[in-house]
């Protein structure tokens, strides 16, 4: 039984996990490289090598990839950008630029993950209902953050909260597809400058106005 678990030391579960690793990687290499149209069953498995039967050990599906994958990169998003701001600068401009920067970082510094995130994420119908939840998922994350730093009412206290969180994420979403399609001539310094800018322009305005 204790062979039947285990091979090279290593358990039938976390060979699992590293077979759907691999496959989500291959995933994530045909899609940012190539389309979405060029993702087959053959030619996922022939590119994570791996046999066909432990992609359906892992999915059901297209949709299941494609869901994992983004549900993937919005974690890995809200990590980067919590941890950012952990660690920046006490002032408004500086922790709402690491914040930012942290998390456009991760979509383009590997521009695959950013073909996932904004521009497949609306291939399915449930990729766009994912779209959504992560939408307003990250825009609680603002609410919350920005409440907790100008110390005024929770983020469900006043509706105004909510309102320009969703503002901002909705907005940063745009206007980064934009960007990755080459419809806004600037560097990514500059569109993290910008968007820094109007993130706190819009946070202290409110903050303002609710102390």
């Amino acid at each position: 039984m204790a062979a039947q678990r285990t091979y090279g030391g290593v358990s039938a579960q976390e060979r699992r996990a590293q077979r759907r690793a691999a496959l989500l990687e291959a995933a994530l290499d045909i899609i940012g490289t190539e389309g979405l149209d060029r993702l087959t069953v053959a030619g996922l498995c022939t590119r994570a090598g791996l046999n066909e039967r432990y992609y359906y050990e892992n999915f059901d599906g297209r949709d299941a990839v494609l869901v994992a994958l983004f549900d993937g990169i919005a974690e890995e998003l809200a990590t980067a950008i919590l941890a950012a701001a952990q660690d920046a600068p006490s002032d408004t401009y500086g922790r709402a630029h690491a914040a930012i920067a942290a998390g456009i970082h991760v979509l383009t510094d590997d521009p695959r993950k950013a073909q996932i995130a904004l521009i497949i994420s609306a291939a399915t119908p449930e990729l766009r209902a994912r779209t959504m939840d992560s939408i307003r998922g990250f825009a609680g994350l603002v609410a919350a953050e920005g409440s907790d730093f100008y110390a005024i009412a929770g983020p469900n206290a006043d509706p105004s909260i909510g309102f320009r969180a969703t503002y901002l994420v909705g907005g940063l979403v745009q206007t980064l597809t934009s960007w990755l399609h080459g419809d806004l001539p600037m560097t990514r310094d500059q569109l993290i400058d910008h968007t820094t800018e109007v993130f706190v322009l819009l946070g202290e305005d409110l903050a303002r106005r609710l102390r």
